[in-house]
């Protein structure tokens, strides 16, 4: 992938900000089916005009489940390079639809091999900013114990720390053990892709705790492998049949904890255009005759991180 990654974090991007327009047609009309649908139809256009043969590893689901974007299919022209992709082409359905903040289209890159193939599954993590040198985080250790570490390597007190939790009843607990740390808690309602970036982008985010997606954590550690970070994870499964379907997909140990280079093994390139406004990236605006998209281009190999803003002319 060497020569192509100058090329690879260019396009990468192309296909977040075709995404991104595409969906935000559909700002706050309701319509969470159709504004990723446009997102997908989009963002597969643009794959399918990279020099590439790509594999999506991370989709909008199994064949069967997902017509465009789905596990498996082959993208690209079919001739370049041999790459894995994981894609996001439009996180935060529900915030775009009610005209919310954080929803971003995302995309990542790698190798053949280079991604975790997760299934469409639910997942525990705990991510942080940060070039530490040491594991601070763990699942298997208490909310004392992860915030305690962070605290520690942040010269701070755990008072300080703001910790990112999706808004869910599965959460209560979570929540109460943050407080009872005497930490602060900020409730999203959707997103927790662009929630764990601003962990390690300095945005008065310190840590994200709870469950969510599992494919949103391998797209969140293919970002953290450039901007610095933590990330352990580990799948949750709610019946026999999403363990069979992690089996199909060459998942053999079921509990196994997954660390940030577990789920992005090799280099990789991550691009997000934001939708709507939000913590990490400015979303889509409208003029008469251009378009404005903000977005992150960033490669692990080349240590680059481009944040940019783009107009795109309206050809009417």
């Amino acid at each position: 992938m060497d020569k192509t990654v100058i090329q690879l974090e260019a396009e990468a991007v192309i296909n977040t900000e075709a995404a991104a327009i595409a969906a935000y047609s559909m700002l706050g009309k309701g319509d969470e089916y159709e504004a990723d649908r446009l997102a997908v139809e989009a963002m597969r256009i643009a794959l399918n005009k990279m020099n590439i043969q790509g594999t999506i590893v991370i989709g909008e689901g199994e064949r069967d489940e997902a017509p465009m974007l789905y596990i498996g299919e082959n993208v690209g022209l079919g001739s370049g390079p041999e790459i894995d992709i994981a894609v996001d082409p439009l996180e935060g359905t529900s915030i775009l639809a009610t005209g919310g903040k954080d929803s971003i289209s995302a995309i990542a890159m790698s190798q053949k091999g280079g991604l975790l193939n997760a299934p469409d599954v639910y997942m525990d993590k705990i991510a942080i900013g940060g070039y530490f040198h040491e594991q601070i985080i763990d699942l298997d250790n208490t909310t004392f114990e992860n915030l305690t570490n962070v605290a520690r390597v942040k010269s701070c007190k755990v008072s300080d720390l703001i910790v990112v939790v999706l808004d869910r009843p599965r959460h209560k607990k979570l929540i109460e053990e943050i407080r009872a740390c005497d930490a602060r808690v900020k409730l999203i309602l959707d997103g927790d892709l662009a929630a764990i970036i601003a962990t390690s982008m300095s945005y008065e985010v310190d840590v994200y705790m709870g469950i969510g997606g599992a494919p949103e954590g391998v797209l969140a550690a293919s970002a953290l492998r450039t901007t610095g970070g933590q990330m352990c994870s580990r799948l949750l499964f709610r019946s026999d049949e999403e363990k069979v379907k992690a089996q199909r997909m060459g998942i053999t140990n079921l509990n196994k904890k997954y660390y940030l280079k577990d789920l992005a093994m090799e280099d990789v390139v991550f691009a997000a255009t934001g939708v709507t406004d939000g913590t990490i990236l400015k979303g889509v605006k409208i003029h008469n005759d251009y378009i404005i998209t903000n977005s992150i281009s960033m490669s692990s190999r080349t240590g680059n991180i481009r944040i940019f803003e783009t107009r795109h002319k309206v050809h009417i």
